[in-house]
């Protein structure tokens, strides 16, 4: 179709001017470039593919090998350059658009089955050679990206230089994080995990997967934070986390936070977030030493009657309030006091007493961590 191609040919600034013009007003991403970028290297590349358009018009054929090879060199190029695929689609297909209707203002009746023919030809060809080479590009890409962030978030947790790795993975780490430390009761897909932290976030969150423990810029809203995350792998939840108001403060923030999820692992805790100040007592008593032994041994009385064992502990754990541990156990309140005062006589420990109720308070902990 040689005079098609001629007349089509002739039009060529106009297309590629229409195809810049209507990608900046209904592609988000081309909208947000700056005009010399539209000007410059978008319309390059749009009046490169409408080059191969008309080759493809005048030859009579479908786009040829060596086309194809620029094509992916400018898809992985866009790539890249952080261009998201949709938007190269979309670009693409507002390209078709423009055209065929270029072709259908131009192009004579019996002429326009064989341009539709060969436009639809082009796009078999193009897009899935398009596609393929932006995902491998992306792939690449994000591999790097991941390996960067990695590099990035061991250099934080040891107290590294950071500064070039941040600058590479371009991640900002100034000013104030949570360091959380997590623990699944199985585990979850990686990608699901860090997905989920992401899209809460807004940014990538730097993460190791293996050793679990992640870092959140500010303030983030942590306990809604594990909901959610919970309820997107399918798993409950139990984290720990410690604050680091500056890059330095990272690892002995982890190494806290560390701590403080091992201690809530041992004493068998529900899924939540738990800090430092949550389990002070129990943390302190997690010392190693003959005084731990001595506290839990206040316990040994009781060794023989598990069902006093599990009355002081609901009673403990329910604030000394007598209504709600009776109705937990299912027990009559007499039936509870007396199995309280048999607690007492057999320790020797009254729960009257305030003093004496916190250290058999204390050895249930001890019990726990011993």
């Amino acid at each position: 179709m040689p005079d098609l191609h001629a007349r089509m040919a002739s039009r060529a600034g106009d297309l590629s001017a229409a195809v810049v013009a209507r990608c900046a007003a209904e592609v988000p991403f081309y909208g947000e470039l700056p005009r010399q970028t539209l000007e410059g290297e978008v319309t390059r590349s749009i009046v490169a593919v409408l080059g191969l358009l008309l080759r493809a018009l005048r030859d009579g054929g479908a786009t040829g090998p060596g086309d194809l090879t620029r094509l992916i060199e400018w898809s992985a190029r866009r790539a890249e350059e952080r261009v998201p695929l949709e938007a190269v689609i979309a670009a693409y297909l507002t390209g078709a658009e423009v055209w065929w209707q270029a072709l259908a203002e131009t192009a004579e009746p019996e002429e326009l089955a064989g341009a539709g023919a060969n436009l639809l030809a082009c796009l078999h060809a193009i897009m899935p050679a398009v596609v393929l080479a932006h995902l491998h590009a992306q792939e690449d890409i994000h591999s790097e990206d991941k390996r960067v962030r990695r590099a990035l978030l061991t250099a934080l947790l040891a107290g590294r230089p950071y500064e070039e790795l941040a600058e590479a993975a371009r991640v900002a780490v100034a000013g104030e994080h949570e360091v959380v430390a997590f623990a699944f009761a199985s585990n979850p897909p990686a990608r699901l995990v860090q997905s989920s932290l992401d899209a809460h976030t807004g940014i990538p969150v730097l993460m190791d997967h293996v050793a679990g423990i992640a870092l959140l810029p500010g303030r983030p809203d942590l306990p809604g934070l594990m909901v959610t995350l919970g309820e997107e792998v399918g798993r409950p939840v139990l984290a720990a986390a410690a604050p680091a108001a500056e890059p330095a403060a990272i690892p002995s923030a982890a190494a806290e936070a560390g701590r403080v999820l091992e201690l809530v692992q041992r004493l068998g805790r529900p899924p939540g977030v738990y800090r430092l100040d949550d389990v002070l007592l129990e943390y302190q008593l997690a010392r190693p030493g003959d005084g731990l032994v001595r506290l839990a041994a206040k316990l040994d009385p009781l060794e023989g009657h598990p069902y006093l064992l599990e009355t002081l502990r609901v009673f403990v754990e329910r604030g000394h309030n007598r209504r709600q541990t009776a109705l937990e156990l299912c027990v009559h309140r007499n039936t509870l006091d007396y199995r309280l005062h048999r607690v007492s006589a057999l320790t020797g420990l009254d729960l009257a007493v305030p003093a004496e109720a916190r250290l058999l308070q204390a050895a249930l902990v001890a019990r726990d961590l011993a």
